[in-house]
């Protein structure tokens, strides 16, 4: 028998709870990645890439050589065994598993491929404001294409996505560096070679934080380290003051045309600085040529690319307006998107050179800043119309669900209120809440006649403020009229028109 206790005792009740670094994505935010992802789409096609997609999980091994060296490869990665014992990760990007997709088909792939993708990807890393776990990206790649022809073709492309977007010049830049010439830079002050290469990836990290911490904040990571704002410490690359002049000098030119020769005399001697150099020098000219001057592409040393697989040119989007973060500063809104050649990633399955190229946009941020510049929801979709249910008998349910087939079969949004309250009035205030344009209405009365009434409620609630009487507004039956049943499609979409062009004037 159970006890009181035990009767009393009510089922725990589930907490619903978002997990960290994760979001919930609105309608009005899906339609926007929607409207955004098309416009890129459409460049992409006219310079000949087509479309290819990866599933969110790979194996491990195939992820890249950047992931910890661990029993359990969990920093950074999401992971998991598979019932072959086999360790699985959810995508860190979209670039190492393309470069699996190439090796795996190669014999039916012709080369060059040119391929884009968009897709979500995954860290497992720490949280934090418009940092998240889980976000899109769109990429382009060109494989099997070993000249920087096709590293400017990219840079150029971007510079047509942005202002395929609406950025207008001046507020976007393309930069545009080369790992070559930064390894030339870092075996000039003594980290070449492979027992440096550690130290040689926490340098690259740690210059990848300039836009962020400015030079200040890049020398302490250069050096023994930094305490951020909510006293975590990370560990510095240990640099000495010398190695960290020679490194700031070279981040910080600023103008490439009359710094390339110092550069070249930089990294003179080096094993692959000077080639770094020179394949520069070629996608500025052949950006050039082609009229992107350095206002759209921009030769900048200080780019670098977080990843340690690109193995020559390197590149970042940056939107150059302002914007106000958290705490109210002004500020530039910053990079996008990046990428740059990554020769070294297909060859590691294949056993021979294989070169690459490819270019990544932050899907979730750029939408951001195009919300920001006022260029995403322009075009609000319109909210159904609302067929009321006046009658609940199966002859008019019958009529209401033919109602709005004709209309949905016509093009125009519709839906029948299905919820459970009987109310006219409450339904009213239903389409109302959904936004709804029209409200369509058949009662016994205009049944017997064959009519329907049509509720333009987007005129009615700008009427509703001009009659205060209760009388007049019933006698007045606001922004209502009433059609033969084989009129509603004609007029119904009339009435859609009239109301577009009253946002278009009002606008």
């Amino acid at each position: 028998m159970l006890s009181m206790n035990e009767k009393q005792k009510k089922p725990q009740k589930l907490k619903a709870r978002l997990p960290r670094g994760f979001v919930d994505r609105s309608a009005a935010d899906i339609r926007a990645v929607d409207e955004m992802i098309a416009k890129i789409q459409e460049v992409y096609e006219r310079y000949g890439f087509d479309p290819v997609e990866t599933p969110l999980f790979e194996y491990t091994d195939a992820l890249g050589k950047f992931l910890p060296d661990s029993d359990r490869p969990n920093e950074g990665v999401f992971s998991l065994t598979d019932d072959d014992d086999q360790w699985m990760s959810l995508r860190y990007d979209l670039t190492a598993p393309l470069a699996r997709h190439v090796a795996e088909n190669f014999n039916e792939i012709q080369l060059p491929y040119r391929t884009y993708r968009a897709g979500y990807v995954f860290r497992n890393e720490k949280p934090g404001p418009g940092r998240f776990r889980q976000f899109m990206q769109f990429d382009a790649d060109t494989v099997g294409a070993a000249g920087v022809q096709a590293d400017a073709e990219m840079c150029m492309m971007m510079a047509d996505t942005m202002e395929a977007l609406g950025i207008a010049r001046g507020d976007y830049v393309i930069r545009v560096n080369n790992r070559k010439v930064l390894d030339g830079v870092l075996e000039a002050i003594g980290l070449g070679g492979d027992e440096h290469a550690n130290a040689r990836l926490t340098v690259l990290r740690a210059i990848d934080k300039l836009d962020k911490f400015g030079p200040e904040g890049v020398r302490l990571l250069l050096g023994e380290g930094r305490k951020d704002e909510s006293g975590d410490f990370t560990k510095g690359a240990g640099l000495n003051d010398g190695q960290i002049r020679k490194i700031l000098f070279f981040v910080g030119i600023t103008d490439y045309a009359k710094s390339s020769a110092e550069l070249a005399e930089l990294v003179a001697g080096t094993t692959k600085g000077g080639e770094g150099v020179e394949e520069l020098n070629t996608i500025r000219s052949l950006v050039l040529s082609a009229g992107y001057e350095a206002d759209r592409i921009k030769i900048d040393p200080s780019v670098v690319r977080g990843l340690e697989y690109y193995t020559g040119p390197v590149f970042e989007a940056e939107l150059q307006f302002a914007v106000t973060n958290e705490k109210g500063e002004k500020v530039v809104f910053g990079s996008v998107g990046g990428g740059g050649r990554y020769d070294g990633l297909v060859s590691r399955f294949m056993g021979q050179p294989v070169p690459a190229t490819g270019f990544s946009i932050g899907v979730s941020r750029l939408m951001t800043a195009l919300k920001n510049l006022g260029k995403l929801g322009a075009e609000d979709v319109i909210a159904p119309v609302v067929v009321c249910v006046m009658d609940r008998d199966l002859e008019s349910m019958g009529r209401y669900q033919r109602f709005v087939q004709e209309l949905r079969h016509s093009g125009i949004r519709a839906e029948m209120y299905q919820g459970n309250k009987k109310n006219f009035g409450d339904q009213l205030k239903y389409a109302d809440r959904r936004g709804s344009p029209l409200a369509i209405i058949q009662g016994g009365d205009e049944r017997a006649s064959g009519v329907v009434q049509i509720k333009d409620l987007i005129e009615g609630k700008r009427l509703s403020g001009e009659i205060q009487d209760n009388v007049t507004w019933r006698e007045a039956r606001v922004a209502q009229i009433s059609v033969p049943e084989s009129d509603l499609v004609e007029k119904v979409r009339e009435m859609l028109a009239a109301q577009a062009e009253d946002r278009t004037k009002a606008n």
